[in-house]
């Protein structure tokens, strides 16, 4: 709490004996007044603690004091009213006192002023170092706390109070080996301690949980990264082009996406089969059908086979089967859409020179024989080959 205004020595005495007069008066009327005229008996502890004297709640930040409580702040509070011990009591009590009121962060703020004071008692320090870890604690300022724990075990390495705060803070840290050493420390001193006995083994447990874990990521990550090199090695080997430059040397340009594969880029298998993700488009009804993992072993008339197991439920007339559509890719970047020969696998589509991969992704269209949208995409766009039904 700072002080408004620096009094005089003058000042000092006329309000320490103003003080002394303000307290007989207020006790003596005590006395003397009955329980009226705003005061009932019901209520005569809150009016009292409504007096400096007597009051238990400090002032808010900010807050204008009445004289009266801004002088006896300044006693409390100035160095040259009191030695180093009182100003590191004050704030001592301070810190319990917003403890009590779990006003943790101030509680922080006031254990740290007393720290400011060289009391020479390694002791008491050790208390203001582990009241402090405690007040951390409660804020979940957990490696604070421990630093302050471990500093108070050592200036008083019997303190097991400490020392067992200590040891929760590690384990909250996921510092397994530090916690069980102060576990068994403290069981050393007390081998009954059933709080320690359960912390250290729940330590040890969560130790060899998280070694699982990170063997089994670290497994995980190796085995995606040699998929990604045999995914690569066999895009080169097939000469397959992509749209994106240097898509081969970064993983990110084969990312789809399209939300529904999003989470499944081409991935080559232990027997070097590529799988893609594949995205099948109705012009006429301007809807799609996805496959996530497309195997370039299928070929084209299976793949239509497959989506047609089922009537589209679009297709009203019923004319989408398999053998009366036809399929179709877009070259971008000529500007081209070539029709597809059903019979040939995936494989052998992207062989083709004309056929180009967009954001990792086989687009293909679907339309129906011989229908006027067949016609108008051809006529879009300007298929440079001849269409036989």
């Amino acid at each position: 709490m700072e002080s408004k205004k620096v009094l005089s020595e003058q000042e000092r005495l006329e309000l320490a004996d103003r003080l002394d007069k303000d307290l007989d008066a207020f006790i003596n009327s005590l006395e003397k007044r009955r329980y009226t005229e705003g005061w009932p008996e019901d209520r005569w502890e809150e009016e009292m603690a409504k007096h400096p004297f007597f009051t238990k709640k400090s002032p808010e930040p900010g807050e204008k004091l009445s004289p009266l409580m801004e002088g006896l702040a300044q006693l409390k509070y100035d160095p040259e009213e009191n030695t180093e011990q009182e100003l590191a009591d004050t704030y001592k009590e301070d810190g319990k006192f917003y403890m009590q009121h779990r006003k943790f962060r101030l509680a922080v703020m006031s254990y740290t002023e007393a720290l400011r004071y060289k009391v020479g008692d390694a002791s008491y320090k050790a208390t203001l170092y582990n009241n402090r870890s405690a007040a951390n604690y409660m804020l979940h300022n957990y490696r604070s706390s421990l630093q302050d724990a471990q500093k108070a075990v050592e200036l008083k390495p019997d303190y097991d109070k400490a020392r067992w705060r200590a040891a929760q803070c590690a384990s909250a840290l996921d510092r397994f080996e530090l916690c069980v050493e102060l576990c068994d420390t403290i069981l050393q001193r007390d081998p009954a301690n059933g709080a320690a006995i359960e912390l250290r083994k729940s330590c040890l447990s969560r130790k060899s949980e998280k070694q699982r874990n990170e063997r089994k990521e670290a497994r995980q990550e190796r085995e995606k990264e040699d998929q990604w090199n045999r995914t690569v090695t066999e895009l080169r080997k097939r000469s397959v082009k992509f749209e994106e430059r240097n898509a081969l040397e970064d993983e990110r340009k084969l990312k789809p996406r399209l939300a529904p594969l999003a989470d499944f880029p081409v991935s080559c298998d232990k027997d070097g089969i590529l799988h893609w993700p594949a995205v099948f488009c109705y012009p006429e009804f301007q809807t799609t059908d996805f496959q996530q993992q497309l195997s370039e072993d299928t070929t084209m008339i299976q793949v239509l086979e497959q989506l047609f197991e089922e009537p589209l439920d679009c297709d009203r007339k019923g004319v989408y089967r398999p053998n009366k559509v036809n399929v179709y890719y877009e070259n971008r970047i000529l500007g081209f859409a070539y029709l597809i020969d059903a019979k040939k696998t995936i494989k052998q589509i992207l062989a083709e020179k004309t056929f180009v991969v967009y954001q990792g992704t086989l687009t293909f269209y679907i339309l129906v024989k011989g229908s006027e949208q067949e016609q108008a995409f051809v006529n879009q766009t300007r298929i440079p080959v001849k269409i036989e039904y």
